[in-house]
């Protein structure tokens, strides 16, 4: 089968392998869709944590079921997408019901091999049905899962005030959730363009430029109280560090961005608020299930982020481009 190996940061390389066989307690998907997403963007340019080459990227994926053991209720030939980290079921994380941040996890395309060929052996356990919804759906199942574990991990009541920093796929994806679960959304980025994405495609009430007068925007939207949670998906080590002066006090942040450095903030300026600062990391099935209704109700409609599209035999060549803010992308969807 064909396989497409990210061999160096800024190298792609096809390669063929053979196809995975059926081994106890696995399933095999024929890929069908490839969404990017920004840790494959990362690794392209070598700046993903927990990473090492070579490595097959793309863990956003959705395709259909050709062969499973030990997986009751799946038939075979139906839709499905899967959760793309691989726990270990008996470490203090899964043994409390935290299998997304298990102490030994391997998530698809980051600690392992990912899902950027023609098949793909995950285990059985792992599988989504697709539920009535088209592959570009279930490859988008994933990404939301991210901003909606977030955004369950911020426990938002009705009416707060929601900033959320960043809007690339992710915090596109949890201000989605956010407003889902009653919250009045602030969007903030760099790029006016997403800004105006926000506005006109998602209907996100607010939208900040992360400039020099962000802080009194922010206070003004909030009528002088500050958001009563911040959450990063940025992954920016500058955006982060800023991001501690826009809580209230009693406030909580939440960080599903992720860089490599240290983060630092004025602990006085934190203390005295009280303030909880918390990470979130990958999902949990709860949470995928969450995403699934969520479109089957139509509270949130994923194909408005798929802005550029690609067959797989292209992907190599265009890949790349995908880096340049120049290029508009949002979400890149491949086909297979």
């Amino acid at each position: 089968m064909n396989s497409l190996v990210c061999i160096q940061p800024g190298r792609f390389e096809y390669k063929e392998f053979d196809k995975p066989v059926l081994t106890a307690g696995n399933a095999i998907i024929k890929i069908k869709r490839i969404g990017i997403c920004g840790t494959d963007l990362h690794a392209f340019r070598g700046t993903q944590p927990f990473f090492s080459y070579p490595r097959v990227l793309g863990h956003e994926l959705s395709g259909d079921l050709v062969e499973a053991d030990d997986a009751p209720g799946f038939t075979i030939g139906e839709p499905v997408t899967f959760i793309p980290y691989i726990n270990c079921g008996h470490c203090i994380a899964c043994r409390n019901g935290k299998p997304n941040c298990c102490e030994n996890i391997k998530v698809c395309g980051v600690h392992a091999d990912g899902g950027m060929a023609e098949y793909f052996s995950i285990p059985s356990r792992l599988l989504i049905h697709g539920d009535g919804l088209s592959y570009d759906e279930l490859a988008l199942v994933e990404p939301l899962a991210i901003g909606a574990h977030g955004v369950r991990r911020a426990a938002i009541t009705k009416d707060e005030f929601v900033l959320v920093i960043g809007a690339g796929p992710i915090g596109l994806g949890t201000m989605e959730f956010a407003r889902i679960a009653g919250a009045k959304v602030i969007a903030m980025d760099i790029n006016d363009r997403r800004l105006a994405f926000c506005k006109n495609k998602l209907g996100i009430p607010h939208i900040v430029n992360a400039g020099e007068s962000a802080k009194e925007k922010i206070s003004e939207i909030t009528g002088g109280d500050m958001p009563t949670v911040v959450i990063d998906a940025t992954g920016s080590k500058k955006a982060i560090n800023s991001a501690f002066q826009y809580m209230a006090h009693g406030a909580r942040m939440v960080l599903i961005g992720l860089q490599k450095e240290e983060i630092s903030f004025s602990h006085p300026e934190f203390h005295k608020r009280e303030a909880t600062l918390m990470s979130s990391r990958n999902a949990t099935r709860a949470d995928f299930e969450h995403v699934i209704n969520s479109m089957k109700k139509g509270l949130v409609d994923p194909t408005n982020y798929i802005t550029h599209r690609t067959d797989f035999s292209e992907l190599s060549a265009e890949f790349e481009s995908w880096l340049d803010p120049q290029s508009g992308v949002i979400k890149a969807m491949v086909s297979l």
